[in-house]
C-alpha cells in the first residue's frame, strides 16, 4: 500500500491525472478502474476521478502489478498537431475536431493531450484545463506551465470564463426559454457508462445547473440555438435541452434517437420533414450538432480579456444550408 501526500508540485491536480503520472507502467483503465471502486483513498475517503487534490493530502493507492508496457503504449499514440486558434509561452487554444476524447481513460487509449504531448516532445508541460465531450467540438484551452493550469482552472472554477455553444435542436424552441435552472444528477448506468439526468431542485443529488439559451435562427422543423453555461456540468447543455423537450440533433445519448437515425441514413432511404436531403453532404448527417463555438477569459499572466471562435464545422454548416426556412405568419 502507498501512502502519498501532495506536495506544492501536484496540489491542484486531478486524482486520474495525478495518479496516471505516478503510477508509471500503469494502463489508463486500470487507473480509472482502481478509483471507482474506491480502493483509491483520499484522506482515507472515497473520491472521483475529477477530485482536486490539495497541498497536504494524502492520497492511499493500493498495491498494482505494472507491467513494462507503458514505452510500447506510448509509441501506439500517433503524434498529432491540431488547428491552432491560438498561442503562447504559456498557453494553447486549439480548434478540437469531434469524435476525438481530449484524454484517454474509460475505454479511450489516447485523447488530445496525448496526441499533443507524442508531436511536441519538446514540451515540457501540456494539461487540460477544461474538457469537452469526445462528440463536442470547438475551442479547447491547453495550458503550456503548471502557473497558467492553476490560474486558468481558477479563472473556470470561479465562472469567470463566459463559455457559448451552438446546439441545433429539433422543434421549435420557444421563445421565452431563455434560461434553464434545471438540477443534475451525474450516474453510472447499469452498464458502467456515464449519465446525467435532471431531478428536483430539492434532491439531495442533485447539483445546480443554469444554462441561458438564445435563438438564433429558426426553421421550419428546427432551430438554432446560443446557449451560454452558467456551471459546467457534465452533459449539461445535452440533457437540459433534452430536458426542455427539444433534443440536440445527432445526440446519441439524450437526443431523439428516431431522428437520428433517419439523418444518418443515404439521402434516398428515408425522407426528414424540414430537410433536403439532396442538399446534405453525401446526403446524410451522422454526428451531434453541439459546437464549442465561443470562449472569453482573462489571459493567466496579463490579465488581458482574451476572445476564441471556432468556425462552424463544414457539415454542420451544409446541415443549416439544408433546413427548409420558417414558415412566417405575419403580423397578428
Amino acid at each position: 500500500m502507498q501512502r502519498l501526500v501532495i506536495d506544492e508540485g501536484s496540489a491542484d491536480q486531478r486524482l486520474d491525472n495525478f495518479l496516471i503520472k505516478v503510477l508509471k507502467g500503469a494502463p489508463k483503465p486500470l487507473v480509472y478502474r482502481i478509483i471507482r471502486s474506491g480502493e483509491v483513498r483520499v484522506n482515507k475517503g472515497r473520491a472521483s476521478a475529477d477530485t482536486r487534490l490539495a497541498l497536504g493530502d494524502e492520497v492511499r493507492v493500493p498495491p498494482l502489478r505494472l507491467t513494462e508496457k507503458s514505452a510500447e503504449e506510448e509509441a501506439a499514440v500517433p503524434a498529432r498537431e491540431f488547428p491552432v486558434i491560438y498561442e503562447d509561452e504559456v498557453m494553447l487554444v486549439i480548434d478540437k475536431p469531434a469524435g476525438v476524447a481530449v484524454h484517454g481513460g474509460s475505454g479511450v487509449s489516447f485523447g488530445v493531450i496525448e496526441q499533443l504531448r507524442r508531436a511536441r516532445p519538446q514540451a515540457r508541460f501540456l494539461e487540460l484545463v477544461h474538457r469537452l465531450d469526445k462528440d463536442t467540438y470547438g475551442v479547447l484551452v491547453i495550458a503550456k506551465k503548471r502557473s497558467a493550469l492553476t490560474a486558468l482552472q481558477d479563472v473556470f472554477r470561479h465562472r469567470q470564463a463566459h463559455k457559448t455553444y451552438a446546439a441545433l435542436v429539433s422543434g421549435a424552441w420557444p421563445q421565452r426559454k431563455k434560461v434553464i435552472d434545471v438540477a443534475l444528477h451525474k450516474f453510472l448506468s447499469a452498464d458502467g457508462e456515464r449519465r446525467v439526468k435532471a431531478v428536483p431542485d430539492d434532491a439531495d443529488e442533485g447539483r445546480r445547473s443554469i444554462s441561458v439559451v438564445h435563438v438564433v435562427q429558426r426553421f421550419a422543423a428546427f432551430s438554432l440555438l446560443d446557449v451560454t453555461i452558467k456551471t459546467g456540468r457534465t452533459h449539461q447543455i445535452r440533457v437540459h435541452l433534452s430536458h426542455e423537450g427539444h433534443g440536440i440533433v445527432g445526440d446519441d445519448k439524450y437526443g431523439d434517437f428516431a431522428l437520428n437515425k433517419a439523418l444518418a441514413r443515404p439521402a434516398g432511404d428515408a425522407a426528414v420533414p424540414g430537410v433536403d436531403r439532396q442538399r446534405l453532404p453525401q446526403g446524410r448527417f451522422e454526428r451531434m450538432f453541439l459546437h464549442a463555438r465561443y470562449l472569453r477569459l482573462a489571459h493567466p499572466v496579463s490579465g488581458q480579456e482574451l476572445t476564441f471562435e471556432a468556425p462552424l464545422p463544414e457539415d454542420c454548416r451544409g446541415l443549416l444550408a439544408a433546413l427548409a426556412p420558417a414558415v412566417s405568419h405575419g403580423s397578428q
